[in-house]
């Protein structure tokens, strides 16, 4: 009986999917590339654009949770808060986080323009209202707002926006825990955290959270992030 050989591999090589990538941990936006950016948005007229970057650097949510936002989530007495809680879809915690001035009044004018109404999302898909932006949108969208301003988009992620605001404060604070309660991690050894602290060195600077004796709670006292 004759024996057949059997192929030990594939006619065609498969190339790695990250052979001419870069991976590892994007880096964080600094203000000035954030201020170039809104005033590009803001001199197109891309108000839904302008409205997603900067609740994207105010919120510090991820991209499944910034792209999930509903009116409600910001704005439920048809103006936008000061302040608003978002539950993470990744850890089920919810999260805090302020909205400046800046930022509320771009929402205040991307939902008077878009007409969105409570219980819809706020960042529509291409399925309507009933479809959020997804999130590879999202991504797309980021690639295109970073070359706008003569940057490498390989460089930066989504991930770069969630820890832009977050680095500025460990960049005037030096304090790890801070970072990671805004980023809404439980655990100090989040490689998010960890991430946004050592892409900025911190400089010295009176710190803005306590912790308690007692529990070793943060306690979190208002900081100034005029510099986006």
């Amino acid at each position: 009986m004759s024996k057949t050989a059997l192929p030990t591999g594939n006619s065609t090589s498969r190339q790695p999917w990250k052979r001419g990538k870069l991976i590892g941990p994007k880096p964080p936006l600094q203000p000035k590339h954030v201020w170039a950016i809104r005033t590009r948005l803001q001199l197109a007229g891309r108000v839904r654009d302008l409205t997603l970057f900067s609740l994207a650097v105010d919120s510090k949510l991820r991209a499944c949770d910034l792209v999930r936002l509903e009116v409600e989530d910001v704005a439920p007495h048809g103006y936008a808060l000061d302040r608003a809680t978002v539950r993470q879809r990744k850890t089920g915690r919810p999260v805090k986080f302020e909205i400046t001035e800046q930022t509320r009044q771009v929402i205040d004018a991307f939902i008077t323009a878009c007409t969105r109404m409570p219980g819809e999302y706020l960042f529509a898909g291409r399925g309507g209202p009933g479809r959020c932006l997804s999130t590879r949108q999202y991504a797309r969208l980021l690639s295109e707002w970073v070359a706008s301003i003569g940057l490498d988009p390989s460089r930066f992620g989504t991930h770069s926006i969630r820890r832009t605001k977050a680095s500025l404060i460990y960049r005037r604070t030096g304090n790890l825990r801070a970072v990671q309660f805004l980023l809404g991690h439980s655990k100090v050894e989040s490689r998010s955290a960890i991430s946004a602290s050592r892409s900025m060195t911190p400089c010295k600077s009176r710190s803005t959270s306590t912790s308690d004796p007692r529990g070793g709670a943060v306690v979190l006292r208002p900081i100034s992030t005029s510099g986006i």
